[in-house]
């Protein structure tokens, strides 16, 4: 009889035993692992990408602790909800019972009046929080409740991880130990699950179940795995050699002005599932880094994408992320802030802590006044054009340079007004 559970969650592990990954967290001397042979859990947000265990985990710990368990999906539950299952916490203390573990999956996508309606019942230990993301917690999930909570990182499982899954699957399934499954190349297989275990299983399924009767062996082949999932999924890991490959694709269209290489590299990520806010941040390090200032309007619209993307989300952010990558695209480009920078920390590491000149120290006190801090500092704003010359660099590197200003109408503009306040110091080399 054919199970209507997927895959997936008939293997899904029942103790910390049979948990695959993340060593650093439940290995035998591990944090979470001491945290539930003690009975001590704290509030904690488990951060990593989809498929790794966040809510396998949860269950784990809940089951482990024979503690109640309560499950909200940040994307269909409110502060009523919330309300609701802290009302039924408080009746357990009541009667003595073990405080509840309250698990939100994608708790990144509570809203803040959401989040601020746990801070209360986390903070007096009514409810232990475990909460889900695959977002970094520092940028989603407020201070207050963040200070209240442990965060700890899951990582993609390994490829090692992947084909003990994969064995695991064959051997111990109720369905697929029936079945004669060779897998004589599992590149495809792998590379699609990208490090998620429940993508890897998702695809294992459907591939076992594709056409064969029930009694023919399958053979799976790279070819095959292709076959099958080309019409559901784009040639595109995440997590993968691809990811890197398209995201350096991307960058390098737009730094060699070429937009539509720049939307067709945007589109397969977005047809690859990629993480939009991931692109939206790339843009935003890009306008800075290789526009600049020859436009330094870009980098505005590219914090502005960043937030848009952060609000409103797939679809819509799309046609905003490709707005900005074709004005990024198409616009002039300059790294000489880039180069700015890295020269003068290149400066920094080896020169070391050189002393602030004494004229453009602060002077707080009568004591520092006596020994000539700030002493001679000239005012620029009480100079005519609010400026006058006078040195800022300390003695031995004086006379360095960091910022060259580069060949574009922008630029040109500025090393103009530099070389009409510093002559010769700012003239091309």
């Amino acid at each position: 009889m054919t199970s209507t559970q997927p895959l997936a969650e008939r293997l899904r592990p029942r103790n910390l035993e049979e948990f695959l990954g993340q060593e650093h967290l439940v290995g035998p001397d591990a944090v979470l692992q001491k945290m539930v042979r003690s009975g001590n859990l704290v509030s904690i947000i488990l951060w990593g990408p989809p498929g790794v265990g966040k809510t396998t985990l949860a269950r784990i710990i809940a089951t482990t602790l024979d503690r109640p368990f309560y499950t909200l999906s940040a994307v269909s539950s409110g502060v009523r909800d919330v309300r609701e299952i802290i009302d039924k916490a408080k009746k357990q203390q009541f009667f003595n019972r073990p405080n509840p573990i309250l698990f939100i999956d994608e708790i990144h996508r509570f809203s803040k009046s959401q989040q601020d309606s746990l801070l209360g019942a986390v903070e007096s230990g009514i409810i232990t929080l475990i909460g889900a993301t695959t977002e970094n917690p520092s940028f989603e999930v407020i201070s207050p409740l963040l200070s209240r909570c442990q965060v700890y990182v899951l990582n993609p499982l390994s490829k090692e991880h992947l084909l003990k899954l994969l064995e695991i699957a064959l051997e111990k399934d109720v369905e697929l130990k029936h079945r004669k499954v060779v897998i004589q190349e599992d590149e495809a297989l792998l590379r699609f699950s990208g490090g998620d275990a429940r993508k890897l299983l998702n695809v294992l399924e459907l591939v076992v179940n594709a056409g064969e009767p029930e009694n023919d062996p399958v053979y799976i082949t790279n070819d095959r795995v292709l076959v099958l999932l080309q019409k559901n999924l784009a040639l595109y890991d995440k997590l993968g050699e691809m990811h890197y490959d398209i995201i350096s694709a991307f960058i390098k269209s737009i730094r060699g002005s070429d937009p539509d290489a720049a939307v067709y590299w945007l589109a397969r990520m977005i047809e690859g599932g990629e993480d939009l806010k991931f692109i939206a941040r790339r843009l935003v390090i890009l306008a800075a880094e290789d526009i600049g200032l020859a436009n330094p309007n870009a980098l505005l619209l590219a914090q502005s994408t960043f937030d848009a993307v952060h609000q409103i989300g797939f679809p819509e952010s799309r046609i905003i992320l490709s707005e900005c990558a074709i004005y990024l695209a198409t616009s002039p480009k300059s790294n000489s802030a880039y180069a700015a920078i890295d020269a003068a920390q290149e400066t920094v590491r080896t020169t070391g802590d050189l002393p602030v000149p004494l004229h453009i120290r602060n002077a707080p006190t009568k004591l520092m006044k006596e020994l000539g801090y700030h002493e001679n500092y000239k005012y620029a704003h009480s100079y005519e054009g609010n400026f006058v010359e006078q040195d800022f660099l300390p003695e031995k590197i004086r006379k360095e340079r960091f910022y060259i200003p580069q060949d574009n109408p922008s630029e040109t503009k500025i090393l103009e007004r530099l070389v009409s306040w510093w002559g010769k110091r700012f003239r091309k080399r």
